[in-house]
């Protein structure tokens, strides 16, 4: 129908047949139509493909299966395919509202300064039934300072200038946790974001995303934030760079204080305070750990 798409979207899918549909069905109900959904099926062992054949004879819709290599590798060859001058990720087990492409273009088009656009989402669980909206506290403009104490950026609300894509790369192969956080760290040392205070799709949560390995995902997003200062010296001053590493023991502290690794969450405790001392999140956390069971405090 169109010449060439105006957005392109990248779908990984992996083993998710079940909810791949709810997906791609929330892609084809855009207002606005001029897209492409490129999904990538990273070596499924499930029926994706079967489930495929009802979308491909639309034409906007690609599908392309390769070997198990993970989520970045995917998303990557998503991103080599895609044509359009916009480019979005919507993972398979997620979905969009119908207004999704269209507002965020909106906002490109009011804010022609801005780089990436995202938004706000609705937590739903494994049967879709809505838990609420994620309120993190998000933020506009040259982000880095914010972004470094955690990443408040939801991949499956942004849209982005294919522009930078090219001008800096895409995901780290070598990622298999946290992958978004790393890209949009780098982007921001060099673009500008545009938070949307607006609905734009749902995340789905489920019983084994949650034990999903926290403990995993704070030692990827550790690793990440180190690379990233490592690699981008100037990105930040001292102060700013060790007062991101001081929230972010405080974070992991709360996290160990709560599975009850006392131990562990002291040593972050110290982290933190050695990092940057003259703020309160350490004084709280140790007020915190003062005050936890003695039960807690065995281990």
């Amino acid at each position: 129908m169109y010449s060439k798409p105006l957005v392109s979207i990248i779908t990984p899918t992996f083993n998710r047949a079940d909810y791949l549909p709810i997906a791609v069905e929330s892609v084809l109900a855009q207002t606005m139509p001029e897209f492409e959904l490129i999904v990538i099926d990273d070596g499924s062992t499930d029926n994706t493909s079967e489930v495929m054949e009802r979308y491909t004879s639309d034409s906007r819709v690609k599908y392309f299966k390769q070997e198990n290599q993970g989520q970045s590798i995917a998303r990557n060859r998503g991103i080599e395919a895609a044509k359009g001058g916009y480019i979005c990720f919507l993972d398979s087990d997620n979905a969009w509202l119908e207004t999704k492409l269209s507002k965020s273009l909106q906002a490109f088009k009011e804010n022609p300064e801005a780089d990436i656009v995202y938004g706000d989402f609705i937590l739903i669980d494994e049967d879709g039934k809505e838990q609420g909206v994620n309120r993190m506290k998000r933020y506009s403009g040259r982000i880095t300072s914010h972004l470094i104490h955690d990443n408040f950026i939801s991949m499956n609300t942004t849209m982005t200038r294919r522009r930078c894509f090219e001008e800096m790369g895409g995901f780290d192969n070598a990622d298999r946790l946290a992958e978004d956080y790393g890209l949009w760290l780098r982007f921001s040392t060099r673009y500008q974001f545009l938070y949307l205070p607006e609905i734009l799709g749902y995340y789905r949560v489920m019983e084994n995303q949650i034990s999903s390995d926290k403990d995993s995902r704070l030692m990827a997003n550790e690793q990440i934030i180190r690379t990233f200062l490592e690699s981008f010296p100037e990105a930040l001053s001292r102060g700013e760079a060790r007062h991101g590493m001081s929230r972010f023991f405080v974070r992991k502290g709360r996290y160990e204080l709560s599975q009850g690794r006392y131990r562990i969450a002291l040593a972050d405790l110290g982290k933190s305070l050695a990092n940057d001392p003259l703020w309160s999140g350490p004084w709280r956390l140790a007020m915190k750990t003062l005050i936890s069971p003695v039960s807690v405090r065995r281990t």
